[in-house]
């Protein structure tokens, strides 16, 4: 592998789109990184247009990364809240709802959450009755 790896978020490797609120762009990386950038539209909301194909109560992904435009709240499941705005770096754990403030699209670098985001969930593994075995 070569020592220096540039791409163009304008050629992403993957484009996750959850209706037409909003898209997560991937670029992957050569060293097994992979930054998403996701687009999102006034109006959009994590639990309106991403947990129906996540299928979990809130948003399980970690984030973390850095907003380039707009303005999002975030509120976790124990009730904290924080917005982030334009130029500011996050640090989000799972178990949180988000949504756009105001008329301006938030456009956000991502650098942790890329894998699972807008995927649907694994179902829990279904465990079979088992049978004590009868040994005559």
């Amino acid at each position: 592998m070569a020592g220096i790896q540039v791409r163009s978020p304008d050629s992403p490797d993957e484009t996750r789109a959850f209706t037409d609120k909003g898209r997560l762009d991937i670029v992957r990386l050569g060293n097994g990184m992979a930054v998403g950038c996701g687009h999102f539209e006034p109006g959009w909301r994590w639990s309106s247009h991403v947990q129906p194909i996540a299928g979990t109560p809130s948003c399980n992904t970690a984030h973390t990364g850095c907003c380039l435009s707009g303005r999002m709240r975030v509120r976790m499941d124990d009730g904290e809240e924080a917005e982030i705005s334009s130029g500011q770096y996050f640090s989000i754990a799972p178990g949180h709802d988000a949504w756009v403030v105001g008329d301006e699209a938030c456009v956000m670098l991502d650098f942790t959450g890329t894998d699972t985001y807008a995927r649907p969930q694994a179902p829990p593994p279904r465990r079979e009755a088992t049978r004590p075995v009868v040994r005559h």
